[in-house]
């Protein structure tokens, strides 16, 4: 005969042991990946997937982004070649952290490299890298131009531009989830994306604007990010880093207008003789 108090004590001691917190973490769970995440809550999901990260795109942290371009930067020297030209890395930091000191992000640790590459290019991932190449070193004129690109490539940074078309590329080809996206599939489309991603007409306008007030608070001559531009307009071969759209004319009045309207007696970074000098010595 079944002892039905004894069975009934044992299925509500069962319930409370096993049952309630078993729906509870279901419930939690269904939770974190059906609806947006505050940022404090993606730190859970390592836990959840068994070790694996986390990325909600659309409301990632600034540590986050920070540890991404990190991994963006170990995947990027499987693909361009970094150099190792110690001078010459110095140099470009030097430029770089004054303008990272007058950036809107400045909190960022920004971390400035060069490739050594002919193409005349440069470029930025996300959390603070941003690279130049040597051909585009030995275009510019003078420092106030070098300090104009990489101004350019900050103000893609401060936007944010490249963390949108990585949520926007993941999601077209339907490999984010509702939770987010994983590490190796950010670092993927992001590296992806920086090499060759087709800028939009927005975010080059917005990193031009961004680039130009950071140049300007540093001092830097505002004039050289149009004389900068001004002088690989009329290339027969448009290069790498103005194949973009809009074109570089159209680029050079918007900035213009944007330094008639702000003006600045910044004329730093100007002398051509010093930087031509500087750039023969640091590069083979």
């Amino acid at each position: 005969m079944i002892n039905w108090n004894g069975f009934l004590r044992n299925y509500r001691l069962w319930q409370r042991r096993w049952l309630y917190p078993l729906i509870s973490l279901t419930v939690a769970l269904s939770l974190c990946l059906s609806t947006p995440l505050p940022s404090k809550a993606i730190d859970l999901l390592p836990l959840l997937f068994q070790g694996v990260q986390i990325f909600q795109l659309s409301n990632i942290s600034e540590r986050q982004e920070v540890e991404l371009g990190k991994q963006m930067n170990d995947e990027l020297q499987q693909e361009v070649r970094l150099s190792r030209n110690q001078q010459l890395n110095r140099y470009i930091e030097q430029v770089g952290r004054r303008l990272a000191a007058n950036s809107s992000r400045p909190n960022i640790p920004y971390t400035f490299q060069v490739v050594e590459d002919e193409a005349v290019n440069a470029f930025a991932t996300v959390g603070g890298f941003v690279y130049v190449n040597t051909g585009l070193l030995k275009v510019a004129d003078n420092e106030a131009e070098l300090a104009s690109v990489l101004g350019h490539e900050m103000g893609h940074i401060e936007g944010k531009h490249l963390v949108k078309q990585m949520r926007q590329r993941a999601i077209a080809s339907g490999v984010a989830t509702a939770a987010g996206l994983n590490r190796n599939q950010a670092v993927g489309i992001g590296v992806d994306l920086a090499l060759n991603r087709p800028r939009s007409r927005q975010d080059e306008y917005d990193a031009d604007r961004r680039g130009l007030s950071t140049l300007t608070r540093a001092g830097y001559a505002p004039l050289a990010m149009v004389s900068f531009m001004k002088k690989l307009e009329g290339k027969s071969s448009v290069p790498t880093f103005l194949s973009t759209h809009p074109g570089a004319r159209d680029r050079v009045k918007v900035l213009q207008r944007q330094i008639n309207n702000q003006p600045s007696k910044g004329n730093y970074g100007l002398d051509s003789t010093t930087y031509k000098a500087n750039i023969r010595a640091f590069l083979p």
